[in-house]
């Protein structure tokens, strides 16, 4: 148990919950200390948001790191060992084992984020803010993200080593995807994302929340993709924004910087 998730215990939870925390039960503070949360992280992806919200809280972790396959840029088959499906980010909360990042996002507001500091009130349910926290923590992956994975999966055909006799026919292919499809729809959500922080300094309303760091990776992903965000002030604000804050540099840190959005 290290110092760090100790002071965190007594500022956080004993301050407000038990003015002398040392003469509580000992099971109690057992119990308390053996859920250290630990984090499952890929290299180069979307898992950092994780580390991110776990800074942003002040709360210790652990961080297990994996590396990328060099040739498929896959995750290794050991995180299959922490979850079924393989993939990351993975968090562990002493027996709990959640994935997909706005779940683990959504879990640790609720169970850590006690002040509300990065997540709204959970009543009135339907308060604007709440409102458009619950939206656009959820639409950065159901709807944000697969346009902008389909530009990367058509960067990756068109570029692939292949017979040269292959090669127009693999282009055609994904220049046909990118002008009818793929590029239509990039442009389409990434007109509504910079229609948002015109509109609202943040994603939720007026302050940072949660939901900027789960909408950080999709906007990240476009800036490095297709036309990137040449026409998008906003959204290239808001990444400056967020790429200042000590939080978001601390994650990088222990975590890494993204450094395979765009596939080329």
């Amino acid at each position: 148990m290290g110092d760090d998730r100790w002071s965190w215990w007594v500022t956080t939870v004993g301050r407000h919950a038990f003015p002398n925390p040392p003469s509580l039960p000992c099971t109690y503070l057992t119990t308390r200390i053996a859920r250290m949360l630990t984090v499952h992280h890929l290299d180069n992806s979307r898992s950092l948001r994780v580390l991110w919200m776990l800074e942003e809280l002040g709360l210790a972790y652990e961080l297990k790191q994996y590396a990328r396959d060099a040739k498929t840029m896959l995750a290794p088959p050991e995180l299959r060992q922490v979850h079924g499906l393989g993939k990351a980010p993975v968090l562990q909360d002493g027996t709990r084992v959640l994935a997909e990042s706005g779940a683990i996002l959504d879990y640790l507001a609720d169970s850590y984020d006690s002040e509300r500091v990065l997540s709204p009130a959970p009543l009135p349910a339907a308060s604007d803010e709440r409102m458009a926290y619950r939206y656009w923590l959820h639409y950065a992956e159901g709807s944000a993200m697969p346009p902008m994975l389909l530009t990367l999966v058509m960067s990756r055909i068109r570029n692939a080593p292949m017979p040269f006799f292959a090669k127009p026919i693999a282009r055609a292919i994904a220049d046909k995807a990118e002008k009818g499809f793929v590029g239509p729809q990039r442009r389409l959500h990434l007109d509504w994302m910079e229609q948002r922080l015109v509109e609202t300094p943040w994603f939720a309303g007026k302050r940072f929340t949660a939901a900027d760091i789960q909408m950080s990776f999709p906007i990240q992903a476009a800036a490095s993709r297709g036309d990137g965000l040449a026409d998008k002030p906003a959204l290239r604000g808001f990444l400056q924004r967020i790429e200042q804050r000590p939080g978001y540099q601390r994650a990088v840190a222990r975590g890494g910087s993204l450094q395979a959005l765009s596939g080329r």
